[in-house]
């Protein structure tokens, strides 16, 4: 079965996970099951739950694990919602690869690129807000907010205000209509497409990518799985920072106030420890194959199992 997608720091997560020999792994991206599978053929005693709010790839995975069914369980939503729900254990592994597919980028009719003919963007197709909605119905304010904080678009006032003047003639119908009023707008040049940070802003207000992360650390902080490694995959600063900053909350040993005199804490509250001090990214070689990789870090956790020295 030809593979769409081509998993980022495949070898850094399976090193990652090198110690995994029972319990439940969990992939909270399945996509099309690129880690999923080499895990899966990595630790044979492991047993594998799967989540992915994409039917497409749910489909295309549930044929690529065929060999493994009798350890696979898949679940269709948002990892989010799906996981703090979830009542298999051990858990010993979670995954998460924060990334759109290449699929889903690809793919003209997801509406994710820059020449798509149509406006989307939705992971998931059953949905109700696309990029659509976004693009036509907010209110200046409201994309300000999203080009500012979610696409960090410097010229992200200006960009709403052309936006804005657009849809006025006629709706903005397809991703094109969209890239053209970036290029139109923005500075050219460098090495990233004008529209890029304006995709990504409008693609992660779509989705909630920000608050699924959120979501999921949320639930990981609660369930605090004894001995369960967490490996994140962020592409863009906005991602790394909310890993980045959850884990070294998770680490901390005191919490007291920084400017207390003194610590009054018992200095017992780290839930864990940071594997990897500063994140994976990728070999060069890895870049050059796959260059959808050169923006991919990695960041793993482990959290403290029974009788563990802290």
């Amino acid at each position: 079965m030809k593979t769409p997608h081509i998993p980022v720091l495949l070898n850094e997560v399976l090193e990652s996970f090198r110690n995994l020999d029972s319990g439940y792994f969990v992939d909270c991206t399945l996509g099309y099951a690129g880690h999923s599978s080499a895990i899966l053929e990595a630790h044979p005693n492991c047993q594998h739950i799967a989540i992915d709010r994409d039917q497409e790839a749910l489909d295309f995975s549930l044929q690529r694990l065929s060999p493994y069914s009798s350890r696979v369980t898949l679940y269709k939503g948002t990892f989010s919602e799906v996981f703090p729900t979830l009542v298999e254990e051990p858990i010993k592994a979670v995954l998460a690869d924060f990334g759109v597919s290449s699929l889903q980028l690809d793919k003209q009719e997801r509406g994710f690129s820059f020449g798509s003919d149509i406006l989307d963007m939705r992971m998931d197709t059953t949905a109700t807000l696309s990029a659509y909605e976004v693009v036509n119905n907010y209110d200046r304010e409201a994309l300000e907010y999203i080009l500012d904080n979610y696409g960090e678009v410097r010229s992200y006032r200006k960009l709403a205000g052309a936006i804005i003047e657009a849809r006025v003639k006629e709706p903005i119908a397809s991703a094109k209509a969209l890239s053209d009023i970036a290029l139109s707008v923005l500075p050219k040049g460098g090495k990233i497409h004008p529209a890029t940070l304006m995709f990504q802003a409008i693609r992660i207000e779509v989705n909630n990518e920000l608050g699924e992360i959120e979501g999921l650390l949320d639930a990981l902080e609660r369930r605090k799985d004894k001995g369960a490694v967490v490996s994140l995959i962020t592409f863009h600063s906005l991602e790394d920072r909310l890993v980045k900053n959850r884990f070294k909350k998770w680490s901390l040993r005191c919490i007291c106030d920084p400017q207390a005199i003194r610590c009054t804490c018992d200095r017992n509250n780290a839930l864990g420890k940071i594997i990897n001090r500063k994140p994976i990214i990728a070999t060069k070689e890895e870049m050059k194959k796959n260059p959808r990789s050169r923006s991919a870090k990695l960041r793993s956790f482990v959290f403290w199992d029974d009788g563990e020295a802290q």
